[in-house]
């Protein structure tokens, strides 16, 4: 694997970052997953909004600009040999002193690094509740950053389940989310999912997933759900960028069989077509690019 840090590229086992680097030294840092389809990124200014606001929050001072990180993106996928990949954009604080600092982090280090994408389960998913707690946010809202270890406990707790997702509750005993994704399920046409405040991290596709449930004229419920709501609905299912949406076919030992005309497949296509007018549109975007070049030369 090639990496990309700070200007230039090398391969992943030369890539290093200083020990008193903060992201490492305390784990101040974010990072955004999203995948590419034929070049384009998804959803890529919703990553890039909430990665700039989380960074504020947490005193990094980060420049980089869209375009810069777009041109970046293609690099990546063709220095790895990849049409398309799933893509992980780091910024991690800094080198600075050891201790709790006052100061802004004015030298962030950015790292972007891909892999192919992994083909998704289509018939369905197990999943299974943790017995480990959610944890609460360090701040005010969940940031996707290097404070991972919960969700790493989680993973090891159905290590024997290599295929399934963990759902996390809160240690109120309310659904919360999947270890790498946002929850989902469907009762009577109406669409239900964990809110925020259980202090789970708002997805960039769970916003859009609830985005194309209102385009379908379909009741978006967020609150706060027990375990027996999630049980007693009609089908469940899982989001994240990486595997856009992945259907649950079973929760624990309560099963879920594929209905009729399903809520999910709707949305599904929905998200498919969305991710092809996208692509479309990037297409367009690269031949006026292009065009734009020819002529620049032509008029010199």
């Amino acid at each position: 694997m090639i990496v990309y840090k700070d200007g230039s590229w090398q391969p992943l086992e030369n890539t290093s970052i200083p020990v008193m680097d903060h992201g490492f030294l305390y784990g101040v840092g974010l990072f955004e997953t999203f995948r590419t389809y034929q070049g384009s990124p998804f959803l890529f200014q919703d990553h890039l909004n909430r990665l700039r606001e989380g960074l504020s929050s947490v005193y990094i001072e980060w420049e980089e600009d869209d375009k810069s990180l777009q041109q970046l993106i293609g690099m990546a996928l063709e220095r790895n040999g990849l049409t398309d990949g799933v893509l992980r954009l780091n910024v991690t604080a800094g080198i600075s002193n050891w201790g709790l600092p006052n100061e802004t982090y004015t030298k962030p280090s950015t790292l972007l690094f891909t892999r192919p994408v992994a083909p998704v389960q289509d018939e369905g998913r197990r999943a299974v509740f943790l017995q480990i707690p959610r944890n609460t946010p360090e701040g005010s809202v969940r940031l996707k950053s290097h404070h991972y270890l919960n969700n790493l406990l989680g993973k090891r707790e159905i290590a024997k389940h290599a295929d399934a997702e963990g759902i996390f509750l809160t240690r109120e005993g309310y659904v919360s989310e999947g270890i790498v994704s946002n929850v989902f399920w469907v009762k009577n046409n109406t669409l239900y999912t964990p809110s925020i405040s259980t202090g789970i991290l708002n997805g960039v596709t769970r916003q859009y997933v609830i985005h194309l449930a209102s385009l379908l004229g379909v009741k978006v419920e967020e609150g706060t759900f027990t375990k027996d709501d999630l049980l007693g609905s009609e089908e469940v299912f899982v989001t994240n960028s990486t595997q856009e949406m992945v259907r649950i076919a079973r929760v624990d030992e309560v099963e879920f069989p594929v209905i009729r005309h399903p809520l999910f497949d709707r949305l599904k296509e929905l998200y498919k077509e969305s991710t092809n007018r996208q692509l479309q549109s990037y297409q367009q975007a690269k031949r006026v690019e292009i065009q734009n070049g020819k002529d620049k030369l032509i008029s010199e």
